[in-house]
């Protein structure tokens, strides 16, 4: 059966012509093409206002992402030969940058596949999907994964928020395999436990692992300040520095275990300082007591999740970067990120300036980090760049 075309209003199409693959409701033309007519997660046909032919993809009428294109090419329509086409390009790119299979496999849109995540950890593979157009070919996607990789478990880690928005429930499923909820994997020499089926995202931040490579470049000094540590991996890199004290502050207790757990196994429990609370209240109370760091880490979740949340999660960002910076040494280190990916880099790094001028601190940037070369920006989406990872020197004098 062939796709139902689509067409877009007039001029709608230059975003699609210029290499982005969203369409938005608003950029249809639904007296042309009513959209109440139309499956969520059906396969399409994209056109432009005077029907020239854009591409292959799928629809959902009910999101504001109503549609997402797929294949640019009119032969290639949205079969399992295009899955196992576009998994084993993502597979060759992954297998030139790392030696062992511990990385962000594919990464949605950057990898031709929007709406799939996959994480590797050895021969398991933590899939999320996120949208009805890959949740309608589920089925084909872990043939073709099982037909690639050929790996001895899959778990399906479809708990996440944004798929309400396309109208999909929320599960944690095992589709291949008897996975153990509990795995340990290497970062630079260091061993964390980390829980597929159950810890944060798919259990581990591939995302930040370059970033914290470069922890070892600058220093640390003797005292650490991890703020929103997770299972501690700026934590353990810190004190594996170096550092003979690294205060770890997280929410979550079960986190906190799984930090000592960490540092038992590597050997390092006398340096981390576990510290359960809000992140916001631990900070004020360290400062209250004249508590001070030669570096502080701020590696917070996402503050803007929404563009209508941009103004709160910019002063929640400022305020954060404010009372890390009244915690710091003068000379120390801050390595502060933003995973928001409405915020981009030039706004992250003025908000946090905002914060030094407010805590009447200088500041120099030594550097940006961005995510790993396992979550390759697409250069034509920047909601694809999302995470921003600053270097900066608080200047001892000022």
């Amino acid at each position: 059966m062939n796709p139902q075309p689509i067409l877009l209003r007039k001029d709608q199409e230059r975003r699609l012509l210029a290499g982005h693959c969203w369409i938005y409701s608003n950029e249809i033309d639904t007296k042309a093409t009513p959209l109440k007519q139309l499956e969520p997660g059906q396969a399409i046909e994209i056109l432009s206002n005077r029907e020239r032919w854009l591409g292959h993809g799928y629809v959902n009428p009910h999101s504001l992402i109503c549609a997402r294109l797929v294949s640019r090419s009119p032969e290639q329509h949205l079969t399992p030969a295009l899955w196992i086409q576009r998994i084993r390009d993502a597979l060759a790119l992954r297998e030139r940058l790392y030696e062992r299979p511990y990385y962000r496999l594919i990464f949605g849109e950057s990898d031709g596949l929007p709406g799939l995540i996959v994480d590797r950890y050895g021969d398991l593979l933590c899939v999320q999907i996120t949208t009805a157009g890959m949740e309608r070919v589920r089925g084909e996607l872990l043939a073709a994964l099982e037909q690639v990789l050929r790996p001895r478990a899959i778990v399906l880690r479809n708990d996440t928020a944004v798929r309400a928005l396309e109208g999909l429930d929320q599960q944690v499923e095992i589709a291949l395999g008897e996975p153990a909820d509990t795995l340990v994997l290497d970062e630079g020499g260091l061993a964390f436990e980390v829980a597929p089926l159950s810890g944060q995202k798919t259990g581990w931040f591939f995302d930040q692992a370059e970033n914290r490579q470069r922890l070892g470049r600058y220093g640390v000094g003797e005292r650490v300040l991890d703020v929103c540590s997770y299972v501690g991996a700026w934590s353990l890199r810190a004190a594996h520095l170096g550092a003979r004290r690294v205060t770890t502050v997280d929410a979550s207790a079960s986190a906190l275990e799984r930090v000592a757990a960490n540092a038992a196994r590597n050997g390092l429990s006398d340096r981390i300082e576990p510290l359960q609370g809000d992140a916001f209240e631990v900070l004020r109370e360290l400062r209250d007591q004249g508590a001070r760091f030669d570096t502080v880490i701020l590696d917070p979740p996402a503050f803007i999740k929404r563009r209508k949340d941009e103004k709160d999660g910019t002063q929640a960002y400022q305020r954060l970067n404010r009372l890390g910076l009244d915690l710091l040494e003068p000379g120390g280190l801050l390595v502060t990120a933003s995973c928001s990916f409405h915020m981009g880099r030039d706004g992250f790094q003025r908000t946090v300036q905002q914060a030094a001028r407010k805590s009447a601190r200088s500041l120099q940037l030594l550097e940006v980090g961005q995510q790993g070369p396992d979550h390759p920006v697409h250069p034509a989406i920047p909601e694809t760049a999302y995470l921003k990872t600053l270097f900066m020197r608080a200047l001892p004098h000022f």
